[in-house]
């Protein structure tokens, strides 16, 4: 938690493969911004995106009192969506600990480790070999 010009900001920070998201929470009126960018726009209009990264406010029915401020790097926005998910969901515990309970049962605070996996040498990709040839 942070004040900021009499504004209580609260921080979480989301990781999802190799994306990153530092999540600041600022009341407000709901609005999700993405590298200064609104957040539909950011995340192209995509519904699945939009939600996965506002459903930790919407699990605790916050979602028209906060404004989710967002700075995101690395990945793709599969991964930055959900990077944003978590980030909000830390930044939701640190507003009240209270929130933590619904929030862990939805899932919101378990960090998916799933990662690239990396080339191993004689392979094409990380598992993919080449063609076996008999003869």
């Amino acid at each position: 938690m942070q004040a900021t010009e009499g504004r209580v900001v609260y921080l979480g920070t989301g990781r999802r493969k190799s994306a990153v998201a530092r999540v600041r929470l600022v009341p407000g009126d709901g609005t999700l911004t993405v590298n200064g960018k609104a957040g539909d726009l950011y995340l192209q209009f995509n519904p699945e995106y939009i939600s996965a990264a506002k459903a930790p406010l919407e699990t605790l029915g916050l979602e028209s009192e906060y404004d989710i401020l967002v700075n995101a790097h690395g990945g793709g926005l599969t991964g930055q969506a959900d990077a944003i998910r978590l980030g909000v969901a830390r930044a939701l515990c640190q507003l009240d600990p209270e929130n933590r309970k619904p929030l862990k049962i939805e899932g919101y605070l378990t960090r998916d480790p799933r990662a690239k996996e990396r080339k191993k040498y004689g392979l094409r990709k990380a598992r993919k070999a080449p063609q076996f040839s008999k003869r």
